[in-house]
């Protein structure tokens, strides 16, 4: 367990000698308003190390390790941590290979990691810590055991994995996944309103969503003070059923489902005034959903469209892969709005994907 400058330091020099890393790390979104990194996990083929972020100021020696396009970064379900490392710390990773991806393309049923581990090494990683908040400290002896878990077989793993790609001639699909996965982003919505992201408020009315953001920045200040995720101060059911009834008074949000007596004598006041203030919004101020207007209804392209799903649905299970990671919705639907087939390889993303299909669908859609 590295809990200093100096130890991140060697670590950082020792890490940047390795050819693979297997890599992870534990956060805290469940438990605080801001989520951050608590603990980076790494492995080799020789020995372990658990790094305290939360005790390091500086993580910048770790920088150069991970951009480092010669060593390979060996993670499981790599998205939410590439993301957190560069929020947290500006770290971008190279040489990525995500153990995930690659049994989603070698077919398998199931991705996850334990359930991996399980199938393969006959181990059974404790799912009890999965939840549990890793900003606290100390650590106790289990938690720090199942970090550990989490990375140490993964080089075995990856081992295993790439063998198997290569052989079916699919290890360049994986790697050019994982090019791709390598530059996502934490993307910031501060100017957008918070019911953007709230489950159902597209099928409310201008009015209930005006109180229902009043209500939702109210829930946010909450949580920030309480530096508690917003979720664990009310929940999102008693909101919509305060932004669709609207209470005015104390004894109107008896019964909310959600509202327990606890939670109105703490907040009860607060959210009488938000939903107050969002009746008091004029008219021609009343916010609307966004909605992406609907394309006329276009025969050719629906009847392509159906073509194209038929087509993957055969060329999936000939490969015994999910249709989605084959190609996905978005992908065909962009494939049958095309005025040509000879369109078809500046619509295709992935070199992988053209080189394996793309005559497929030239041909589908020059017949059709």
């Amino acid at each position: 367990m590295i809990t200093t400058q100096s130890g991140l330091e060697e670590l950082a020099a020792r890490l940047g000698r390795e050819p693979l890393i297997a890599c992870d790390l534990e956060a805290d979104s469940l438990h605080h308003y801001r989520e951050k990194v608590c603990l980076l996990q790494f492995s080799t083929p020789d020995y372990s190390a658990l790094l305290d972020p939360l005790a390091i100021a500086d993580l910048s020696p770790l920088a150069p390790v991970m951009a480092d396009p010669q060593i390979r970064k060996i993670f499981h379900g790599a998205d939410y941590d590439i993301r957190s490392l560069h929020r947290d710390f500006g770290i971008e990773v190279q040489n990525l290979f995500d153990t995930m991806i690659a049994c989603q393309f070698l077919g398998e049923k199931e991705v996850g990691l334990a359930a991996a581990l399980k199938k393969r090494f006959g181990v059974e990683l404790d799912k009890q810590f999965q939840k549990a908040d890793w900003s606290r400290r100390p650590l106790s002896p289990e938690m720090l055991a199942y970090a550990v878990e989490d990375t140490t077989l993964l080089i075995s793993f990856y081992g295993q994995l790439s063998e198997e790609l290569q052989a079916k001639g699919r290890l360049a699909w994986v790697e050019e996944e994982c090019s791709v996965l390598q530059g996502v982003r934490v993307v910031s919505r501060e100017d957008a309103p918070l019911f953007i992201r709230f489950k159902g408020a597209a099928k409310m009315e201008p009015r209930a969503l005006a109180v229902l953001e009043e209500l939702l920045r109210f829930r946010d200040e909450q949580a920030g003070r309480l530096d508690r995720p917003p979720f664990k101060v009310i929940g999102n059911e008693a909101l919509t059923e305060l932004a669709e009834k609207r209470p005015r008074l104390p004894s109107d949000l008896a019964g909310i489902p959600g509202l327990s007596e606890k939670v109105v004598q703490r907040v009860g006041a607060g959210l009488l005034k938000a939903v107050a203030r969002g009746c008091a919004l004029p008219a021609a101020e009343l916010p609307r959903f966004p909605f992406i207007p609907r394309s006329p209804r276009d025969p050719m392209k629906e009847e392509r469209l159906k073509l194209l799903k038929g087509w993957r649905e055969v060329k999936a299970k000939n490969l015994l892969l999910e249709p989605g990671i084959l190609a996905n919705n978005s992908l065909l639907e962009a494939l049958a709005e095309l005025p040509e087939a000879a369109a078809v390889d500046a619509v295709i993303p992935r070199r992988w994907q053209r080189e394996l299909f793309g005559e497929d669908v030239r041909n589908l859609l020059a017949a059709n």
